[in-house]
Formats: structure tokens, sequence, C-alpha cells
């Protein structure tokens, strides 16, 4: 049996976790990476009854990709611009729809000396289940908050 290699990131959460980390510390944002697309027709994660003085503004939606696949040669910026800099560290926690996206775009974030940075296992929608269908696991199916876009 091997062992297990350290992620270049701070380390992999499941919903659960995720939302504990940012229920109990103010400066943690959730980054939401799905495409504009995801975010209008499957929803988001809701994170308005989170404590601290700016609980309206903890989750950031940044696109990792665009609808086609493409990365989003402007990620960093964008992170930059919703408050993400290396000189100010703060727990960010990377949301995707299954858990795959999120980890690039967390070890991104690490290699830029962001973070640390989390990724959320599973996803808002986990991957599809026995039934050919998602949903069955992630964000939305551990009953955490979330909204239509």
């Amino acid at each position: 049996m091997s062992a297990a290699l350290p992620t270049p990131y701070a380390g992999d959460l499941t919903p659960r976790e995720a939302w504990d980390l940012l229920a109990t510390d103010p400066r943690a944002l959730l980054v939401d990476v799905r495409t504009d697309g995801e975010w209008r027709t499957i929803g988001v994660p809701d994170t308005a009854d989170l404590v601290g003085d700016d609980a309206d503004e903890r989750t950031a939606f940044v696109q990792w990709t665009d609808a086609f696949g493409r990365p989003n040669p402007a990620f960093l910026n964008d992170l930059a611009a919703v408050g993400l800099t290396a000189d100010e560290p703060r727990p960010v926690v990377f949301l995707c729809r299954s858990g795959v996206r999120s980890v690039a775009a967390a070890t991104t974030a690490t290699a830029a000396g962001l973070g640390p940075a989390y990724n959320v296992i599973s996803g808002f929608e986990g991957d599809v289940g026995p039934d050919g269908q998602r949903g069955h696991w992630g964000w939305r199916a551990e009953g955490l908050p979330w909204r239509e876009a």
C-alpha cells in the first residue's frame, strides 16, 4: 500500500466542512468556479446567513473555464478583483460541479500565493450516480443553503 501524495493546495473539504469553515471564519471566501450557464441553470450556494460584516460578500463567482471548456486566462485577475491577494492571506474554498475544476483552481491559487486554498469534494452536485443523474452528492445533496441565480 502506498502513502497518499500531498496535495498542491491546503486540502479537500466535504461540503459540510466547507460550510463550517465559512461559518466560523468571517475572512473565508467561497469561490464558485463553475460556468455562468451552470450558475443560471443549476443554482448557486447561498451564504447570506453567514456571520460577519460582509456576509453578503462571502461568495464569489469566477469561472475556471468558459462554457466550451476553454480556460479563463483572467482567472487570477478575477480572483484579485474579488479581494484575494497574496499579501493578505485568507482561506478560500473552491467549488465546482463535482470537485474536479475546483482542484485545478485551488492548485493555481496556491501557486500564486493565495489561500490557504481548499477544494470541496463532490462539488455542488457531485458525480453522476448509478441512475445516470447528478445530485446524489455534493453541496445541494448535503442540504446546505443554495438558491437559484
